[in-house]
């Protein structure tokens, strides 16, 4: 956290809210304008809060000001003190969007009671204390909260449609294996493994059309393939290629949306040199044609 002696002439915005069950609650905001805009909500204690930072960046402004800390596109922030409530008073910047889930305490560990010696503060040493965690977006969440902001179904199944969303983001917010602790994984430790392993995923990203085999990445970033295997896991959450996978159709969908690429260009752009094997692997990730999901979004 930072301090903000800043006075700030801000317009007042309004989350979306959605009450999906008892003790839990989505909310989203988009600032499509060219001014900052503040947002605030009341929220006790017994909330644990996971905020996500779609587009652009915003600010939460605690103790009246005091402190500020910063979320910046394409990251998460997870916030959770027993012993005193934070209530949401945020800047949103021009041209940002945010999702933010809040969940009961009590819900939350009738919900991952069996996952409390994986998800750290469920544990009964650290139940009852402050929690404080941010993150990366991986190419999967990306996709739910983007599903949940652009959410163009019918009103009626808009609270189950958002149910079956939220539940999908905190279990893959959770499958990520670096939200265990640090210390119990020596490899993660070596800062110059995870620097290499960080390195391999943006060699992948930038030739993702024709990505090198698994032994032409580790020799590149001079790690062992084991080493390379278990450390991309360790990191991302997903093997390799899975994690390519979800990225080249995160890319694939964005430039359908845009309209200005056929489907066979994009097909082209994403590394498949047919268009039958593009429709199949879109159709695998998203349950739909190319071609059905573009008519879905007019």
């Amino acid at each position: 956290m930072q301090e903000n002696n800043q006075l700030k002439s801000i317009a007042k915005g309004t989350f979306e809210e959605s009450s999906i069950d008892d003790g839990f609650i989505v909310l989203t905001f988009q600032n499509n304008s060219n001014e900052v805009k503040t947002v605030e909500r009341e929220i006790d204690s017994s909330y644990i809060q996971f905020h996500f930072c779609v587009k652009g960046s915003s600010a939460f402004q605690f103790n009246n000001g005091t402190y500020t800390l910063n979320i910046q596109e394409e990251t998460s922030l997870l916030l959770y003190n027993p012993e005193r409530d934070l209530p949401i008073h945020m800047d949103v910047n021009p041209n940002s969007w945010l999702v933010s889930i809040l969940i009961s305490i009590k819900k939350f560990h009738r919900l991952f009671s069996q996952e409390a010696d994986y998800i750290t503060f469920l544990s009964e040493d650290n139940r009852h204390k402050k929690y404080y965690k941010d993150g990366n977006i991986t190419p999967s969440m990306a996709i739910v909260l983007n599903q949940l902001v652009n959410y163009n179904l019918n009103q009626s199944i808009k609270n189950l449609y958002f149910k079956g969303k939220a539940y999908e983001l905190l279990s893959l917010y959770f499958n990520r294996s670096e939200d265990a602790n640090i210390e119990q994984c020596p490899f993660l430790a070596d800062e110059t493994n995870v620097i290499k392993i960080r390195k391999a995923k943006d060699i992948i990203i930038s030739r993702m059309a024709e990505p090198p085999t698994l032994q032409e990445l580790a020799d590149e970033i001079q790690l062992s393939l084991k080493k390379l295997k278990e450390g991309f896991k360790e990191i991302y959450g997903d093997s390799v290629f899975s994690f390519l996978f979800d990225y080249k159709m995160e890319v694939a969908r964005k430039l359908l949306e845009s309209g200005e690429h056929n489907v066979n260009e994009v097909g082209l752009r994403v590394g498949y040199s047919t268009a039958s094997h593009f429709i199949a692997a879109f159709k695998k990730k998203y349950g739909t044609t190319p071609k059905k999901y573009v008519m879905s979004l007019s």
